[in-house]
């Protein structure tokens, strides 16, 4: 019987131990097994006539399933409870050895060989139960553990949540303070640009008050020097000298006339610079309105078409509206911003204009149709305005000067180079939006706009 209790309760503390039903199935399907083998040997040996070499069916039985917990590794972590059946086996082999070697010997200790066999049998239970009372410590603290952990990680998600959050957070307001210092700094260009206008128009209005009256004199005396140049020629005609004085002194005074016709000329062009400088140098009142762009640009598109029709009558060019209707209104310098439209387009007509006029000279017109189209497109708050001719175009070399003060290609009298400087100005420091040129000499001009909407 204490084979039996020791077997049968070695392997169900195996298998629950070790949970060999799920972390080892090969090896519990055995266990199993032996449990029946167990159960067999028991009922086997209440139910017949054992023979007397019955014990050692039970001594090779139980020895082989120490030996085989003892040596796989798979039950490695139950070793220590093993090893307390060995000093069982041990005691009920020497005894029954004893008893079959040495009778008188094995009766005349029996006592003490049965208190042996006694306390290795009740040795097992006891180390089992000790065992089986930590292995429940030790669950409840793999628990304890668990919990703890899981509590760890559900603190750990939330402050990664909070710190999260606030990243979040820090990120949103950075992006806001950054948005804040950009348009601050777009604020401080304005009131740059407007401060150096305003300086550049007291400055330049003092000069052209200076200059205006001193040129105002000489286009007045040279214009009344030609009428004078007039009527002494005509004096002349009414004195008696010889033909031959009269036309060496009516030379002399046609070379007067015309020395003074080109000073009128040069005075009046001088005369139209200052006033370009005022205009330039003028200071907006840096206040945007809401305007419908469209209508804009179609106006200053028609008033500088029919300004170039006025001093032109043979001009003509086709007008092309691709206006996006999304637009609406748009909050601008509108004053500004029509000077700008009015400076491309003038430029734009000009450019056509020339292009008609040298293909007229050298006979290849053909069916050359001149073209002047703007453009309208808003997306992803900006405003893009497209304004394009096919007129001349421009070499690389004047494309990286279009925008300086000054710089005209076109001749003496007919440009100041300072219109689009001015839109220059215009565009990039009081809308803080692009004006850039892309050209093909000879055959097309873009002038690209770009106006962030607010």
């Amino acid at each position: 019987m204490d084979y039996f209790l020791v077997s049968f309760f070695l392997i169900q503390y195996v298998r629950s131990s070790l949970q060999t039903a799920t972390a080892l199935p090969h090896w519990d399907r055995l266990l199993i097994y032996a449990r029946y083998v167990t159960i067999a040997l028991i009922a086997t040996y209440y139910a017949t006539d054992t023979p007397e070499f019955f014990s050692w069916i039970w001594h090779a039985y139980l020895t082989l399933i120490v030996v085989i917990l003892y040596t796989k590794e798979e039950f490695a972590p139950i070793k220590s409870v093993v090893q307390s059946v060995i000093p069982f086996v041990v005691v009920s082999i020497l005894s029954d050895i004893i008893e079959l070697v040495a009778p008188k010997i094995h009766d005349s200790y029996d006592d003490w060989i049965s208190i042996a066999k006694l306390f290795t049998f009740l040795l097992c239970f006891v180390i089992w139960f000790y065992a089986q009372k930590q292995r429940k410590i030790l669950l409840k603290e793999r628990e304890d553990r668990l919990r703890e952990e899981m509590a760890s990680k559900a603190q750990k998600e939330s402050l990664e949540y909070l710190v999260a959050e606030r990243t979040h957070e820090l990120t949103l307001q950075k992006e806001e303070l950054q948005k804040a210092i950009e348009e601050l700094k777009a604020t401080q260009n304005q009131l740059v640009q407007s401060e150096k206008m305003a300086s550049l128009g007291e400055l330049t209005a003092g000069i052209a008050h200076e200059i205006q009256n001193p040129l105002n004199f000489v286009n007045n005396f040279s214009e009344v020097s030609v009428e004078l140049c007039q009527e002494l020629e005509e004096e002349v005609d009414k004195t008696e000298i010889p033909d031959a004085d009269k036309d060496y002194i009516k030379g002399i005074i046609a070379d007067l006339s015309q020395n003074q016709q080109k000073i009128t000329h040069h005075g009046k062009r001088a005369d139209s610079i200052v006033k370009g400088m005022l205009q330039h140098s003028r200071a907006s009142s840096g206040e945007k309105e809401a305007v419908e762009i469209n209508a804009l640009a179609d106006e200053y598109m028609r008033l500088a078409y029919h300004g170039l029709r006025a001093k032109d009558k043979e001009f003509n060019a086709a007008l092309v509206t691709d206006f996006d209707p999304t637009i609406g209104k748009v909050l601008v310098m509108p004053q500004d911003l029509g000077r700008v439209f009015l400076n491309l387009f003038t430029n734009a007509f000009y450019a056509v204009a020339e292009k008609k006029r040298k293909l007229a000279e050298t006979g290849n017109l053909n069916d050359y149709r001149p073209e002047v189209k703007i453009s309208t497109k808003k997306f992803a708050n900006k405003l893009y305005v497209r304004v394009s001719d096919n007129g001349t175009g421009m070499p690389d070399s004047v494309k990286a000067k279009i925008f300086q003060p000054f710089f005209t290609t076109k001749p003496t009298g007919q440009g100041t180079g300072l219109g689009l400087s001015m839109s220059y100005d215009i565009i990039t420091n009081a809308h803080g939006g692009t004006l850039d040129v892309d050209t093909v000499p000879g055959e097309r001009t873009e002038f690209k706009i770009t106006i962030p909407i607010i």
